[in-house]
């Protein structure tokens, strides 16, 4: 649609001004339109897409069962825009009926756009978790004394399942993670998955035993599609970060990920790439200490009928 063509062009030169690392976004996604008058007469659009996150699926364990996500259409309207946006998202509910409990509605937007911020804020969407990055160089790897730092193989399945499961219970508690009751049968699958595929996880160990475990993987954004948040390159993503809780607090976790951005730079890696909840106490603190920045923030409300 030519309004539609129109507004992601001016919302990307928007987009633009507020963060350099931005990608211009070129595509909408296929989804049911919803439309808002400004209060100068103008227009502004959002894509309505629902996604279902059923039992037996990974993104079950960090996402309501279903999810409404809108994706503005503002152009350079700015806060306007998103608020008669979302204003307009709340009474169709209104209309169509409301979600069931296990329901969440999510917008992703620019950290760094503060204004829509306070929109958000006023709607009852929290900033659940942003993506982060790390573009600057990597620094020799830190000394770690007795702690050696490896990459992991199918034998470490168990100890790594182990970490795995202790940061999603931590993440259920301080973030949008779900302990669902087939977690530990779907969290040991993927990871053998990654494990046999020789994706790049490392581990910490002392004396034999895993302490820590950094599981990651390569990302190539799709400059084409509708949903891609990164600038054009190859993109080194940490999945996982997990500490036992017994040896947090001794620079286990930031000489593990020393040795993981090192090993990011000598691939070539435009840089590194990260989700974490911005309630969490640990990854909120760490995470920018390592030379993490928001990039975009999840807005989230659960249930979805939540939305004001």
């Amino acid at each position: 649609m030519t309004m539609g063509h129109d507004l992601l062009t001016a919302q990307a030169e928007r987009f633009a001004g507020l963060d350099p690392l931005l990608p211009r976004v070129r595509a909408v996604p296929e989804g049911d339109v919803l439309t808002a008058a400004l209060p100068d007469g103008g227009r502004v659009a959002g894509l309505l897409l629902r996604s279902r996150n059923g039992p037996g699926t990974l993104p079950s364990l960090w996402s309501a069962r279903e999810v409404h996500e809108l994706v503005p259409l503002v152009g350079d309207a700015g806060s306007a825009g998103v608020e008669v946006l979302l204003r307009a998202w709340r009474h169709r509910f209104e209309r169509v009926g409301l979600p069931d409990a296990d329901s969440a509605c999510v917008v992703v937007w620019p950290s760094r756009d503060a204004p829509v911020a306070r929109v958000m804020l006023d709607h009852g969407l929290v900033p659940l978790s942003v993506l982060a990055v790390r573009v600057e160089p990597a620094l020799p790897p830190q000394a770690g004394g007795e702690v050696r730092i490896r990459r992991a193989t199918p034998a470490d399945l168990d100890a790594v399942h182990e970490l795995a499961m202790a940061e999603l219970r931590y993440s259920a508690l301080v973030g949008g993670a779900v302990v669902r009751q087939d977690a530990a049968a779907l969290k040991r699958a993927a990871l053998r998955a990654r494990l046999l595929g020789r994706d790049p996880v490392w581990v910490a160990e002392r004396d034999g035993v895993v302490l820590a475990v950094a599981e990651c993987a390569w990302s190539d954004p799709d400059p084409s599609s509708w949903a891609v948040r990164l600038p054009p390159g190859r993109w080194g993503y940490v999945n996982c970060v997990s500490v036992l809780p017994g040896a947090r607090g001794g620079g286990i976790g930031r000489r593990l990920m020393s040795v993981v951005h090192a090993e990011f730079a000598r691939a070539g890696a435009t840089g590194s790439y990260l989700y974490y909840h911005s309630p969490n106490p640990l990854s909120s603190a760490f995470w920018p200490r390592q030379g993490y920045r928001p990039l975009w923030t999840v807005w989230e409300v659960r249930p979805a009928s939540a939305l004001r």
